[in-house]
């Protein structure tokens, strides 16, 4: 059958979006807006736990802190006015410091084992490769051949500064004080700690030294 020149040629329907795939453009296009939201969020991810590793080491270091803050107090505040002999046979004030160095007679020593040692121990702080070091001697009076145990106990330590308060609220950069016979008998008041840190910068703690301290006098080499 000859078509009707009026009638109008049929067309085929598009087939339903369900039935139809994806072009490659449309897929290339998908793959770069995923990768862009996943590069996004490991950006993000990556940021947070970032953060989170800071927070740690940052939490980290301020528990030193606080320890390196206790163990100076447990010394500084039970220092005893003891003084004693050094490996030479010279007599050593009860505290011996300077603006950098720190040496001090203290109280409260623990002998679980009820050894017969003195309860007063002589310790000491001093600077090494940015590390704040602690002494410790096993005697009071030395022997020549007395060496003190030391052991680290904060590192990334730029600066170590100490300072003295006196009987008349004045700081000494030394103790005793020079040219001050009367003050190698008795303790200050305070001593001022400055520490220089590498990632925190300058932190200063004040610790009390106790008052009306009575000079111990040495009995037999021990307390």
């Amino acid at each position: 059958m000859i078509p009707d020149a009026h009638t109008k040629p049929m067309r085929r329907m598009p087939a339903p979006l369900a039935e139809r795939g994806f072009t490659l453009l449309e897929l290339l296009v998908a793959l770069a807006i995923f990768a862009i939201l996943a590069v996004m969020a490991y950006r993000g991810l990556d940021v947070v736990l970032a953060s989170d590793r800071t927070a740690q080491i940052q939490a980290q270091r301020l528990a030193t802190l606080q320890t390196v803050y206790r163990l100076m107090g447990r010394d500084i505040e039970q220092a005893a006015a003891r003084s004693i002999r050094d490996q030479f046979g010279d007599r050593q004030a009860a505290l011996l410091g300077d603006s950098s160095t720190l040496e001090l007679s203290r109280a409260g020593r623990r002998n679980p084992a009820h050894l017969p040692r003195s309860r007063i121990q002589r310790v000491g702080y001093q600077l090494g490769d940015d590390r704040l070091m602690r002494s410790g001697w096993a005697v009071l009076d030395r022997a020549q051949d007395a060496e003190p145990s030391r052991s680290e106990v904060l590192e990334q330590v730029e600066e170590l500064g100490f300072r003295y308060l006196d009987r008349k609220q004045g700081w000494q950069a030394h103790w005793p004080i020079q040219n001050d016979d009367a003050s190698r008998l008795a303790l200050p008041m305070a001593v001022e700690v400055t520490l220089t840190l590498k990632d925190f910068g300058q932190v200063v703690w004040l610790f009390r030294v106790p008052d009306g301290v009575v000079p111990v006098q040495a009995k037999n080499g021990g307390a």
